[in-house]
C-alpha cells in the first residue's frame, strides 16, 4: 500500500518535503512532482516554475539546506499539475574560469534527466535570444503489453541506417506525417518488402537543428543530423508529428512498438562524446551550469579539449558522468525498449580525465557488463577526431561490436580496381579475423559497410571521384578527401548508357560483396534506389533534397532495388554465409578464400580476382550440406575461373552474374548448372554460386 506522503515545509508559497533522493529528473508523485538534482560545487539550488512558453519563472523555490544530502538535491512540490508548468534550476556557486567553475545564478539550467524539452519545437523555427531550454514532467505510462523484441543474432543483422527527417520529408515519400517517427510507421510495410531487419536512427535524443544555424548563397543551413545534443533523456520534440501537445515519447514508443511486431530491431545513434554547449564561446544552458569541470574535460588553463571536433569534450570516465551515461541507456531500454546503440565517436568514451587513451576504460565495462543492458547491442565507432583509431582494438570485453572502417576502406578500393587489396579484401569479407580474433570475438565484432550518412552515398560513391561541398558554405574544404570513389567516367549525372550501366554493375558488386560478408552488415537508407546527394559527402547541414530521400528514384532504379531485396533476401537463406558452426557432412571447412584456381591465394599486387566460400549444414535439413561460392572479379577484363570440387552428388548452380546483362543478372531461376566447375567471369563482376543436390 503506498502511503501518501505530507508536506512538511512550505517555500514561496508552495507546499513542500524532502523529496526521493534516488530518483533523478522530475518525476510525478501521489500528490504532487519530486524534483531531484545534484551539483558537487554549487552552494545553493533553486527551482525555476514557468508558466507553459513563458521566459520568465512565475515561481522560484530554493531548496532548503535540510533538503540537501551528500550533493543531491530533493524535494517534493505539492499540488502541480505537470500539465500547467515548465521547470529549470538555477544554481549558486564559486565562479573561476581558471579552474573552470562558471556558476551564474543568473543562467537557467536545463535538468540534464528531463523527460521532455520545450523551446524548440517547430523544426527550423529559430527562438529569440531570450528563449532558455526548461523540461516538461511527463508520465511514463506507455502500455508495451507483452510484446517481446526480436532478439536476433548479432551476425544475422541487416541494419538501414537512416535519418528520421529525411527519410519522409520529401513529398514523394508519400506518407501524411512527413519527418516525423510516424513517417517511418507509415513506411513499415516498404521497409519489410526490402528485407532489412534492424534501422539505426541517426540522433533522436533532443537537439536544436537551429544551433549552427548560418545562411549561404541564400539557403539556410542547419544542425541538420543532430550530433549536438540538447539534452540525453528526451526524444527530440520536432520529429513528434504531433509536436506541441506530445511531451511523452509516445510517438516513438508506438514505432519501436510496431517495427519490434514485424521483427525489425531498433539501433539509437548516440552521442556521448560532446554536447550542444560547445566551447567557452558557446551557450550555457545545462552541464556548463551544473558542474562545469565535472561534465567536461578541461585543459589546466579551464579551457575545453576538442577531440570530437565540435568544441567540448564529455568527461565519460568521470565517476558522475560515468553514471548518468548508464543512468541514460538504461532509461531507453526500459521506457523505449531499444535494442542496441551506435555510440559516435566512441574512443572519446576510452580517454581519461586528461585524455590520454585508457587501457581498461571503467565506462565501456560497466556499459558490458550492465545487467540491465545485458542483451543489448553495443557498437562503436572506434575512431574519434583527436586521432585516436582503434578498429580491431576497441576495448570490447567479448560485448562491444565496431563500425568496421577498415572494410569499409579496403573493399571500396578493392572493388573499383586498385592493386595489391585481394588478400585484405579476402579478410574482410570472411570477418576480418585478422583484426578480430574468433575465438574470442566469434561474429559479434565486426559491422561491415561500405556506405554511411558521414560519405558518399553508393550512388554517388559511383558518379563522383571529387567531393562536391560547396553549398556547405566552407569552400568544399569541409568533409573526408579519402573517399576511395570511381565516377565509372563522368563526374556526376550523364547521359552516357555506357557510364550509367558501368555504374548500375558496380553498385550491384559492392551490394552483394556487402550481403554475402560474414558478419553484421549495414548501408545507407536510399542506396537500395540510388539515392543522391549530388555528390556532397557532409551533408551535416542540408535540411534539402541533398539529404531528404527522392522516392521517386525508386521507379527510376527498380532494377537496383530488386536487386537490394534479392541479395538481403539471398543472405538471409543461405545461413552458411552469417553462420560460423563449421559443421558440414563433408570434409569442406566452414569458410575458404580462393583465387581463380581453388585453394590457391598466393596473391599479389596485380590480383583482382578472389572467390570466398561457406560451407556448413543445412539448417532445415541436416542431411544435406549448404555451400556457397561468391567470387569478386575487379579486374576489367575476362578471367576464367575454376570453382572449388563439390562432395559427390552436387554441383554449382549459378544464382548471380552481374557480368550479364542488367535485367539478366538474378539467374537463379534459368538452371544453369556449372558441371565443369568453370565460369568464364565479366570485368567488374561478381558471381554467387550455391551447390545443389542433383541426385
Amino acid at each position: 500500500m503506498i502511503k501518501e506522503l505530507k508536506p512538511t515545509d512550505v517555500v514561496s508559497g508552495f507546499k513542500v518535503r524532502p523529496g526521493y533522493y534516488l530518483i533523478n529528473g522530475a518525476t510525478p508523485v501521489l500528490g504532487g512532482v519530486n524534483f531531484t538534482i545534484h551539483s558537487i560545487y554549487a552552494t545553493s539550488c533553486t527551482l525555476l516554475l514557468f508558466k507553459p512558453e513563458a521566459k520568465e519563472p512565475y515561481a522560484r523555490l530554493k531548496f532548503p539546506d535540510s533538503y540537501k544530502i551528500g550533493n543531491t538535491y530533493s524535494m517534493i512540490v505539492f499540488d502541480l499539475n505537470i500539465s500547467d508548468f515548465e521547470y529549470a534550476y538555477s544554481f549558486e556557486g564559486p565562479y573561476d574560469e581558471s579552474k573552470g567553475l562558471i556558476f551564474d545564478k543568473n543562467k537557467y539550467v536545463l535538468d540534464p534527466y528531463a523527460r521532455a524539452v520545450t523551446g524548440q519545437s517547430n523544426w527550423g523555427e529559430r527562438q529569440d535570444d531570450s528563449c532558455v531550454y526548461k523540461a516538461r514532467v511527463v508520465n511514463s505510462n506507455y502500455d508495451w503489453g507483452n510484446s517481446t523484441k526480436p532478439a536476433l543474432p548479432f551476425e544475422e543483422l541487416v541494419i538501414y541506417e537512416t535519418h528520421v527527417r529525411g527519410f519522409t520529408q520529401d513529398k514523394s515519400s508519400g506518407v501524411k506525417n512527413n519527418g516525423t517517427f510516424a513517417g517511418i510507421k507509415e513506411k513499415i510495410p516498404y521497409l519489410k518488402e526490402l528485407g532489412i531487419n534492424a534501422i539505426e536512427l541517426m540522433p533522436v535524443f533532443e537537439f536544436d537543428e537551429m544551433g549552427s544555424y548560418r545562411n549561404f548563397d541564400g539557403e539556410q543551413l542547419y544542425d541538420y543530423w543532430g550530433y549536438n545534443t540538447v539534452c540525453f533523456f528526451a526524444p527530440n520534440t520536432s520529429y513528434e508529428s504531433d509536436h506541441e501537445h506530445n511531451f511523452e515519447g509516445t510517438e516513438l514508443k508506438e514505432l519501436i512498438h510496431e517495427l519490434h511486431s514485424n521483427g525489425i530491431e531498433v539501433i539509437l545513434d548516440v552521442v556521448f562524446n560532446h554536447t550542444a554547449e560547445g566551447n567557452e564561446l558557446g551557450p550555457y544552458f545545462s552541464f556548463k551550469g551544473l558542474d562545469n569541470n565535472i561534465y567536461y574535460m578541461l585543459t589546466p588553463d579551464g579551457k575545453y579539449y576538442n577531440f570530437s571536433g565540435c568544441g567540448n569534450v564529455l568527461n565519460c570516465n568521470q565517476p558522475v558522468v560515468q553514471q548518468f551515461i548508464l543512468d541514460c541507456l538504461r532509461y531507453w531500454v526500459t521506457e523505449y525498449r531499444v535494442d542496441g546503440f551506435r555510440f559516435d565517436l566512441a574512443s572519446i568514451l576510452g580517454r581519461n580525465e586528461d585524455g590520454s587513451p585508457m587501457e581498461k576504460p571503467p565506462l565501456l565495462k560497466s556499459l558490458a557488463f550492465d545487467p540491465i543492458l545485458g542483451d543489448v547491442k553495443l557498437i562503436a565507432e572506434a575512431w574519434d577526431a583527436g586521432g585516436l583509431y582503434q578498429v580491431g582494438s576497441f576495448p570490447s570485453w567479448n560485448r562491444w561490436a565496431e563500425w568496421n572502417g577498415k572494410y569499409r576502406d579496403d573493399l571500396r578500393r578493392f572493388l573499383k580496381g586498385d592493386g595489391g587489396l585481394a588478400w585484405a579484401a579476402a579478410q574482410r569479407i570472411t570477418g576480418s579475423k585478422d583484426l578480430y580474433d574468433p575465438t574470442y570475438r566469434g561474429n559479434n565484432a565486426s559491422v561491415n559497410f561500405l556506405t554511411c550518412h558521414d560519405g558518399f552515398t553508393m550512388y554517388d560513391m559511383y558518379s563522383y571521384n571529387e567531393k562536391h561541398n560547396y553549398k556547405n558554405g566552407w569552400n568544399n574544404t569541409d568533409g573526408a578527401n579519402d573517399n576511395n570513389s570511381w565516377n565509372c567516367g563522368a563526374e556526376g549525372d550523364t547521359n552516357d548508357e555506357n557510364v550509367i550501366n558501368l555504374r548500375n554493375k558496380m553498385i550491384k558488386n559492392a551490394f552483394a560483396t556487402l550481403m554475402c560478408s560474414r558478419g553484421a552488415a549495414l548501408f545507407l537508407a536510399g542506396d537500395e534506389f540510388c539515392n543522391t546527394q549530388f555528390g556532397n559527402n557532409n551533408a551535416y547541414c542540408q535540411d534539402s533534397i541533398v539529404s531528404w530521400l527522392d522516392w521517386s528514384r525508386k521507379e527510376k532504379y527498380r532494377d537496383i532495388f530488386e536487386f537490394y531485396k534479392y541479395m538481403i533476401a539471398f543472405r538471409k537463406r543461405f545461413h552458411v554465409i552469417t553462420d560460423n558452426s563449421g559443421k558440414t557432412t563433408s570434409s569442406l571447412p566452414p569458410v575458404s578464400i580462393h583465387s581463380n584456381i581453388p585453394w590457391k591465394t598466393d596473391f599479389n599486387d596485380h590480383s583482382r580476382m578472389l572467390g570466398v566460400m561457406y560451407a556448413g549444414l543445412n539448417r532445415d535439413n541436416e542431411n544435406l550440406d549448404e555451400i556457397v561460392y561468391f567470387g569478386v572479379n575487379a579486374y576489367w577484363e575476362n578471367v576464367n575461373v575454376e570453382l572449388p570440387e563439390l562432395p559427390s552428388g552436387y554441383a554449382w548452380k549459378l544464382y548471380v552474374d552481374t557480368g550479364r546483362n542488367t535485367d539478366d543478372v538474378i539467374v537463379e531461376n534459368k538452371n544453369i548448372y556449372l558441371h565443369n566447375r568453370c565460369i568464364s567471369m565479366h570485368g567488374r563482376s561478381v558471381i554467387a554460386v550455391v551447390a545443389e543436390k542433383i541426385n
